[in-house]
C-alpha cells in the first residue's frame, strides 16, 4: 500500500512539473513542453527544421517515459527515508528536488549531446533552467502528496 501511494505522490509531482513547463513555454515563448521533447528525442520524430513532434503516438511515448520517471524518483525517495536520509516533509522533499533537478539536467544535457538528431527549438539553457527549478516543486509535491496520503488512507487495506 505505500508503494502504491509513493508511485501516487510520483504521478502527482509529475503532473504538477508537466504544468508548470507548460505554463512557462507559454510565459518565454521558448519550448519547454518536456513530454513532447523527450518523446520527439525517444522517437527521434523531430521534423526536418528540427521542430518537435505532434503525432499523437510520440507524446504518448513522452508522456510514458516523463511519467515513468517521476514514479521511480518518487520511489528513489521513499528508500532513501528508509535508510535514514531525509524525512517525508517539504524541506527534504526540495532538497531531494534539487539534487534530481541536478541529476535531470546532466542526462537532459548528456541526451542532447548524443542524440543524432535532437530538436533544434529548444532553448537548452533555458530548458535546463527550468527544469532545475520545476524538480525543486517536483520533490516537495513528492513529499507533500505522500504525508496528505498517509494521513487520509489507512496503511493497509
Amino acid at each position: 500500500m505505500e508503494l502504491l501511494m509513493i508511485g501516487l505522490a510520483g504521478i502527482v509531482a509529475t503532473a504538477v512539473m508537466t504544468l508548470l513547463m507548460y505554463v512557462l513555454t507559454y510565459m518565454t515563448n521558448h519550448q519547454m513542453k518536456v513530454v513532447k521533447i523527450l518523446g520527439t528525442m525517444l522517437t527521434d520524430q523531430a521534423g526536418p527544421k528540427g521542430t518537435l513532434s505532434n503525432y499523437p503516438a510520440v507524446i504518448a511515448v513522452g508522456i510514458l517515459a516523463h511519467y515513468s520517471v517521476g514514479i521511480f524518483f518518487a520511489i528513489c525517495y521513499r528508500f532513501l527515508w528508509q535508510a535514514g536520509i531525509g524525512r517525508p516533509t517539504p524541506g527534504s522533499g526540495a532538497v531531494f528536488g534539487f539534487v534530481s533537478g541536478l541529476l535531470a539536467v546532466i542526462v537532459w544535457r548528456t541526451f542532447f549531446w548524443v542524440h543524432p538528431r535532437p530538436p533544434k527549438t529548444v532553448p537548452l539553457f533555458s530548458y535546463c533552467t527550468a527544469l532545475l527549478l520545476t524538480h525543486i516543486i517536483f520533490g516537495t509535491v513528492v513529499n507533500l502528496t505522500y504525508i496528505m496520503l498517509i494521513q487520509l488512507l489507512p496503511t493497509t487495506w
